[in-house]
């Protein structure tokens, strides 16, 4: 079964720096659970289209698992995806937009996903998958309030 994530933010910010700050890659560390232990695996470099992106998460303790992601699309200042090569979904494919508001952006996430094994991967999803993506776009939410927070006291 597919299923969709959608979660919206007003970020107080300049445009361009937020912008900024969610096309490089390497910010992903800071937006990501701790106890989730994510790495990027080499130098991304900054955000384009085509770029692969390589990196390893504990779902939870003693079980990781390699992704590799693929930037399918930019348009600059606007929105970008990332869509899973290899990872622990059938399907990930997350759309990032950001629209100029009045003192900042609405950023918006919508993740459109599918687990392996059919029924079970359902049965999964129920009972621990959607409630973890919540909790993890939570996190995020409150690392984005500190980040661009911080960077507007500076």
């Amino acid at each position: 079964m597919v299923h969709t994530l959608e979660r919206s933010q007003f970020i107080p910010a300049d445009p361009a720096r937020v912008w900024e700050y969610f096309s490089t890659p390497r910010n992903l560390d800071a937006l990501t659970p701790p106890e989730m232990k994510f790495r990027i695996l080499g130098d991304p470099g900054p955000m384009h289209a085509g770029q692969l992106i390589a990196y390893r998460i504990r779902i939870f303790p003693g079980c990781w698992v390699n992704w590799l992601t693929e930037i399918r699309h930019v348009t600059p200042g606007v929105s970008f995806v990332d869509e899973q090569r290899i990872g622990p979904y059938r399907l990930w494919y997350h759309e990032h937009r950001f629209e100029p508001r009045d003192g900042g952006v609405l950023m918006t996430d919508h993740v459109t996903y599918a687990l392996t094994f059919g029924p079970l991967g359902d049965l999964v999803h129920t009972l621990w998958v959607r409630r973890q993506l919540g909790r993890i776009f939570d996190y995020r939410r409150t690392a984005v309030e500190r980040v661009f927070r911080s960077s507007a006291q500076v």
